[in-house]
């Protein structure tokens, strides 16, 4: 039994470039210092900043549109330079601003800085989306995307981790480390890939007058239609990380190590299982009706935060709850996008499905926050289950996908 439990671990990790494992290590060392996004809310509505969740939700509108105009011009200047230039100056821009925003004090000063961050933090995605596409093979190319997912997972435990013990202290450091790790992260990639990345660019420069103007992803109409379907689930499926976090603080009275290991769980479960279930998943059924049962688990999550308070150890298997939905809906949506993308427009097709979790970067933990203040937080749950309910049914059950 363990040895083949071990078989499959091996299987799972087989065959993959040694590109995209350098990616992973990179993406890995930057996402461990994601440590203020997850504590954004918290850190705005503590007393030494004062703001109303309201207010907090503005400053993540202003981080979710930032991401979606830092995913279009990333996707724009990935088909038009290549994806190391555009990964390499996103890195270093993004470790100028975390330090900046530390020093920010007024709403208007927070809100620029932030959208500014985001912008640049965004134009990474599109642009090291398409640098896994062409790393890796047709055969391994979902396991790829997971493993590029299970770095920024373990980072996202460690990060979530670790920044919920420094956040008890000083949310100060928080800015600090984040940009160091992003300025590391930067210096890794010049140093291991930027021969095979400069290589990649002077190819994007000579074929991008040969582009064929009729093949943009606008015209593509079934990928238009997921991508509103996306834009619905990651809508709800951030309040995890931004609205759930405060209700967690105030109605349910958890601290901020406790909070900062839920979320770090959800990395943790997908670092121990993600690549051996998509393994398993890969050829076992069409990626949609994958997807569907993911978006399905996720609204059960909050179907059951609606029901009431829960205690501590309820709110633990729930993260595990969350995160199953999660592994069976990413993984295959990324494999979806690339499916129906080309060499020559593989930036546009990865900047759209960006701007997707960008847009609801934007509305979602906006609108959950100011429903939340207009009626309470578990209307809101039972409001955003319901949405992500449709949403599964959608995914399974629309023509398109037929």
């Amino acid at each position: 039994m363990l040895l083949s439990a071990l078989s499959r671990y091996k299987n799972a990790y087989a065959g993959l470039s040694r590109e995209t494992w350098l990616l992973s290590v990179i993406m890995l060392i930057n996402r461990s210092g994601t440590m203020v996004i997850p504590f954004m809310s918290l850190y705005m509505t503590s007393s030494a900043m004062g703001y109303s969740l309201s207010q907090a939700g503005y400053v993540y509108g202003c981080f979710g549109a930032g991401s979606f105009v830092g995913a279009y011009l990333g996707g724009k200047l990935t088909d038009r330079i290549g994806f190391y230039q555009v990964q390499l100056g996103a890195l270093l821009g993004g470790a100028v601003l975390f330090w900046i925003l530390g020093q920010m004090r007024s709403l208007e000063s927070i809100s620029i800085v932030t959208f500014l961050l985001s912008l640049v933090n965004e134009a990474f995605r599109p642009a090291n989306s398409t640098a896994i596409a062409y790393y890796c093979s047709v055969e391994n190319r979902t396991r790829s995307y997971s493993l590029n997912r299970l770095a920024v997972n373990l980072g996202w435990a460690v990060g979530s981790a670790s920044g919920g013990l420094i956040a008890k202290f000083s949310y100060a450091w928080l800015f600090w480390i984040d940009g160091f790790t992003n300025f590391l992260a930067a210096i890794l990639m010049w140093l291991f890939l930027r021969n095979i990345g400069r290589v990649a660019g002077l190819e994007k420069k000579s074929k991008a007058a040969v582009i064929p103007e009729g093949d943009s992803v606008y015209r593509d109409k079934v990928y238009l239609y997921f991508i509103v379907l996306v834009t619905i689930f990651s809508c709800c499926f951030f309040q995890m990380f931004s609205t759930a976090s405060v209700y967690f603080k105030k109605e349910m009275h958890f601290t901020e190590p406790q909070i900062g290991f839920t979320m770090a769980l959800n990395g943790l479960v997908i670092v121990l299982f993600e690549m051996v279930l998509v393994y398993k998943l890969e050829n076992y059924a069409k990626p949609i009706r994958i997807i569907a049962w993911g978006v399905l688990i996720v609204a059960l999550y909050y179907l059951i935060l609606s029901i009431g308070p829960i205690q501590y150890w309820m709110a633990v298997l729930l993260a595990i709850l969350i995160t199953i939905g999660e592994i069976l809906a990413m993984p295959f949506m990324n494999s979806f996008w690339i499916a129906r993308s080309r060499n020559h427009n593989r930036g546009e097709y990865a900047a759209l499905y960006t701007m997707a979790w960008s847009t609801a970067q934007t509305i979602g933990p906006f609108l959950s926050a100011q429903l939340a203040d207009a009626t309470s937080f578990r209307f809101t749950w039972l409001i955003v289950g319901l949405c992500c309910t449709v949403t599964a049914l959608l995914f399974r059950f629309s023509r398109q996908f037929t």
